[in-house]
């Protein structure tokens, strides 16, 4: 694929000479991703954005409640639930930024952040600043740190389709069916969560989708005071990032994503969630093999296999009589699932499981049970995630075709394929219109985007990496190979972490794609 030359690298934005934010253009496309003159919906934009830029954001010290202190500052932005009605009902997103550390002619204007889900909280990022973790040092002196909480999200307006003490009960339900009445239950239970979502997420629910809160970020840039946007994007913050730079590219002025959703309208989002199954299973595989290696540790077997036997033992007998009353197959599977997607769990995960191997139950109750301190929060992104999902496109309503592709995965990929189907089955008897997904391409304007993929990471499947570096020309893509942990840029890797820096702070790239060796693999925790 033709590269093409970095532009920007001496274009620092510094402090007081930031351009007035332009307003949205034919850029914004109608949701199928075609040209098809400027929307209502971009128009909208267009006028959010000259009001946002207007107003700025009232920065103060964050409320306690929030957890952030100072130099946290919090703030909020204005924003149409509609953008096809711009002068109709509004929603304020919570925002939060660490000012950059260095001098005013470093300052290159602020750096977003979306963490994922969808429904994940950005509003933590600045704390990369305040707690001074080494891999941002450079990173924070150029750029001011922005966090926000998307549409629906915590702070901004959010949403539920549960109460949420019901959302933490358990035990739950085994999510692998024994039989047809297994599915059945969970079908209705499926349905009972969707008609829940239209029942108690009101008027803002049928616009929760990733074009809108693309378009809520472009507002967000506008208030910031920024003429273009520097945005890093994690898992399904690469989505959200390569929609942005489809409906606006001359807003973009650099950006990265880490752990890449596959853009591709056919699999936004039934056919990513089978993939993500497939990936699972081999990340499951590499967790039980690292277990294996310290057997002499944590005592779950020496090959891949017995630790494999291992798990199944578990969760027969979780399943037989719940784990501390509250523990059964589908909590277990809730907590052993951070094993695929980080390995830096791994150490806490075999600890847990291998202390109730030898008898003690306590920690594995204490980290698989329910959790109710934070119920509301985990209801709330999980709404999120439902929503935004089901709206962003059309999902099979036949039960049929759920239950042959499900079947025939769990045959062979069975660690998370019935848990994922349950979990996104509320799509196929969603009560809200759902929507062509955004033709995500490279669009005249759009600088170099940086990409940057594990080889054997579960939630976001390689494949989703090379496929948004073939739609976006000019991108380029860092491999960490033979590594799967989900989020690549927090890890520590220097061949990683040196080109991100340079990227961000100096507009710089390689000019060829690049393949970087794994991170370290975790090791046992000390006794």
């Amino acid at each position: 694929m033709r590269r093409i030359a970095v532009l920007g690298a001496t274009g620092a934005l510094l402090a007081g000479t930031i351009a007035a934010a332009p307003v949205a253009t034919a850029g914004d496309l109608a949701p199928g991703g075609a040209a098809q003159g400027v929307s209502a919906e971009a128009r909208g934009v267009g006028a959010a954005a000259a009001r946002a830029a207007k107003a700025g954001v009232h920065w103060t010290d964050c409320p306690t409640a929030w957890g952030l202190k100072s130099p946290v500052q919090c703030g909020y932005v204005t924003v149409p639930i509609d953008y096809a009605n711009p002068d109709g009902p509004s929603i304020k997103l919570a925002v939060d930024r660490v000012r950059s550390t260095g001098s005013p002619a470093q300052r290159q204007g602020s750096l977003v952040y979306n963490p994922g889900g969808p429904g994940g909280s950005g509003m933590k990022f600045p704390t990369r600043v305040t707690t001074k973790n080494p891999l941002w040092t450079k990173i924070a002196q150029a750029y001011d740190f922005v966090g926000f909480d998307p549409r629906g999200v915590g702070r901004s307006a959010p949403i539920s389709c549960e109460d949420p003490r019901e959302f933490a009960k358990a035990p739950k339900a085994d999510p692998v069916p024994a039989d047809a009445a297994d599915k059945l239950a969970q079908r209705k239970l499926a349905k009972e969560y969707a008609n829940g979502c239209a029942q108690r997420s009101g008027a803002l629910l049928r616009y929760m989708t990733t074009p809108n809160t693309a378009r809520d970020m472009d507002v967000i840039r506008a208030a910031l005071g920024d003429r273009k946007l520097n945005y890093l994007g994690v898992s399904y913050g690469t989505y959200l990032g390569a929609v942005y730079a489809t409906l606006f590219p001359t807003h973009v002025r650099r950006l990265l994503v880490d752990s890449v959703v596959d853009p591709d309208p056919k699999d936004i989002w039934y056919q990513n969630n089978l993939s993500q199954d497939v990936a699972f299973e081999g990340r499951w595989k590499d967790f039980e093999n690292w277990v294996a290696r310290y057997d002499s540790v944590y005592h779950l077997g020496g090959t891949r296999a017995k630790v494999q036997q291992q798990w199944l033992r578990l969760r027969a007998t979780a399943k037989r009589q719940p784990i501390g009353g509250v523990v059964g197959p589908a909590e277990l599977i809730s907590f052993f699932q951070n094993a695929p997607y980080y390995d830096q769990y791994w150490p806490i995960i075999a600890d847990a499981w291998g202390k109730y191997v030898a008898g003690d139950a306590r920690p594995l109750v204490k980290a698989a049970g329910p959790d109710y301190t934070n119920a509301a929060a985990a209801e709330n992104s999980n709404a999120v995630y439902t929503a935004v999902e089901c709206n962003d496109a059309h999902w099979p309503t036949s039960w049929r075709r759920w239950d042959r592709d499900n079947t025939a995965l769990n045959a062979k990929y069975p660690f998370m394929t019935w848990s994922n189907a349950w979990m996104n089955l509320p799509c196929a008897t969603w009560t809200q219109p759902q929507h062509t997904p955004v033709d995500v391409r490279s669009r005249q304007g759009l600088p170099s985007v940086l990409i940057v993929q594990s080889t054997r990471d579960a939630a976001t499947p390689y494949s989703g990496g090379v496929e948004l570096h073939r739609r976006l020309a000019g991108s380029e893509m860092i491999t960490e190979r033979g590594a799967g942990s989900h989020g690549v840029t927090g890890l520590v890797n220097p061949c990683v972490n040196d080109r991100v820096t340079a990227y961000f702070v100096d507009g710089r790239l390689d000019g060829h794609d690049v393949t970087c060796g794994p991170h370290a693999v975790p090791v046992p925790n000390a006794k």
